[in-house]
């Protein structure tokens, strides 16, 4: 199992809040609930994610994940449930996404690869084969990036160093929560 932790010891998630996009394609910034925070650090903390990042620029909604954050990292919940406080012990606030990718530069010493996800499909995109075989094969950090809302805005899709292909299922639905599309994508890249 380490060797597995060691192989992907580079790797990082996000939830952005904004800039995503909402039902009409308007950009704007989705409420943090509580459940994704408890569902997707479960998830990131069993395979083996360094560290995730939960991305809102609003005050209201930085307190409520802080309060969140303490009851399980130093309040009572560290004795209630100790394996949520192993999980919460990755998780970390941020205001915007160029602030991730500064704090993870600064924690790691070097460059940091942003990948996009979408429900969508795109021409240009990384098989998650190919972005396993990158990950595992590099000493930078990867940044994945998950959108809230209808998705994430263009002006961060534009930037980003690499595109995921989309989850795709066995119907013409597709519509995945974000807790099940971070599940689906960290299982097939670090599943062994």
């Amino acid at each position: 199992m380490q060797e597995i932790l060691n192989l992907y010891k580079n790797l990082y998630i996000a939830l952005l809040h904004y800039p995503v996009y909402n039902k009409k394609g308007d950009v704007v910034t989705t409420a943090v609930t509580n459940m994704d925070i408890h569902d997707i650090s479960r998830t990131a903390r069993t395979y083996g994610v360094r560290g995730f990042y939960i991305i809102t620029p609003i005050e209201q909604q930085k307190v409520f994940v802080e309060r969140i954050l303490y009851h399980w990292q130093k309040g009572y919940g560290t004795t209630y449930n100790p394996s949520r406080k192993q999980a919460f012990d990755i998780v970390r606030l941020e205001g915007t996404l160029d602030d991730t990718i500064m704090t993870i530069s600064q924690e790691t010493g070097g460059k940091v690869n942003v990948v996009v996800t979408s429900a969508s499909s795109r021409k240009k995109h990384l098989t998650f084969k190919d972005l396993k075989g990158k990950i595992s094969g590099s000493r930078e950090a990867f940044l994945i990036v998950f959108g809230t809302g209808w998705g994430i805005a263009e002006e961060v899709i534009e930037k980003a160093d690499f595109s995921v292909e989309s989850i795709r299922g066995n119907s013409d639905y597709n519509h995945l929560s974000v807790r099940s599309a971070v599940a689906v994508t960290l299982d097939r890249l670090c599943r062994q």
